[in-house]
């Protein structure tokens, strides 16, 4: 009962006429001059109503192009404009293997050409026998090197020949020095870059990935970076001052690096090509050891714990087998 008469005040409340003051009219609006009034012509059989303006009116076809053509070309671009090419690289797939003579020919372009801008923070000399570098060549490398140590007994800051302990020094003493000297961008530093800097390869391919092992992204993008440069912008792009067009940069149309190495720049000495394609290739291997010295050995030891997880399942399977074969089902 007490819900019936509650529905029926509410029935009620909403029914009620408005006060007053919530009925004022609003003013009738004044008449138009008959002078004033454009005439429209009523529309004869089959043709469409005219346009109060006498505007002819755009179809609906013409205004979905129109409203396509501007999403276009306000249309926020995806970078890199072009995907890297899959390269073939010895150290690719589950039985890879470093190809020391290349490592040592990309350390050599870095040292030449990249460690003029660009820090190697956390590889240290001594990691440098993994690539084929006996101890008094490495004391040797690390001996030309100026390190800063200290302080000393008198609170001072202090210069040394490096030791194999050491790391690669950076160019610049802190990033703000880096980005002064740099036009206001800072040089990333290349101990990490090729595991960092990698292009998504989307589906399906990276579910095949998963079987073949797939992890030279980063030196793929490197390499496709420093040969891609010496194109002609698409028209219509505008770059920014003291830009460099590259369609395979990762963040932008164009980058400030200039083209940092060419032709001829760096003289090998086994008498490998000195051109920019295998400075690219030798400097890309050598940035994917610095970031993962132990891939080697890594794919190697997971390639034998699915070898034993094979055989152990099937001794699992064998031995479920014999405890449970006298036992009715």
């Amino acid at each position: 009962m007490k819900r019936l008469l509650s529905a029926l005040l509410a029935a009620a409340v909403l029914s009620a006429p408005l006060p007053a003051f919530a009925q004022t009219a609003e003013p009738a609006p004044a008449e138009t001059p008959a002078a004033e009034t454009p005439a429209v012509e009523a529309p004869g059989p089959g043709e469409a109503p005219a346009s109060s303006t006498g505007v002819n009116t755009v179809s609906g076809e013409q205004e979905g192009e129109a409203h396509a053509a501007a999403e276009e070309e306000h249309a926020t671009p995806h970078y890199p404009l072009r995907k890297p090419e899959h390269m073939d690289w010895s150290f690719a797939g589950p039985f890879g293997k470093w190809d020391l003579g290349q490592l040592q020919r990309g350390m050599q372009v870095y040292r030449e050409v990249c460690s003029s801008c660009h820090s190697l923070n956390l590889v240290a000399f001594r990691n440098l026998e993994a690539l084929g570098y006996s101890d008094a060549q490495v004391r040797a490398l690390a001996a030309e090197y100026q390190i800063q140590d200290g302080p000393d007994a008198n609170g001072e800051m202090f210069e040394r020949p490096g030791i194999p302990s050491d790391h690669f020094p950076a160019p610049f003493p802190n990033p703000e020095a880096a980005a002064a000297s740099n036009g206001g961008a800072h040089p990333p530093d290349f101990s990490l870059i090729a595991k960092a800097r990698a292009v998504e390869r989307g589906f399906p391919t990276f579910v095949f990935d998963i079987f073949t092992q797939y992890a030279e992204g980063g030196p793929d993008y490197i390499h496709a970076l420093l040969t891609g440069y010496g194109e002609e912008p698409p028209a219509g792009l505008e770059l920014q001052p003291g830009t460099h067009y590259n369609p395979y940069f990762i963040a932008s149309s164009a980058l400030a690096m200039a083209q940092p190495i060419s032709d001829g720049q760096v003289t090998y000495g086994d008498g490998s090509p000195e051109t920019v394609e295998q400075y690219s290739r030798d400097v890309s291997a050598f940035l994917m050891w610095a970031a993962e010295p132990h891939l080697v050995e890594r794919k190697a030891l997971g390639f034998v714990v699915m070898i034993f997880l094979v055989v152990f399942a099937g001794m699992l399977y064998a031995v479920k087998r014999r405890v449970w074969a006298k036992i009715p089902h």
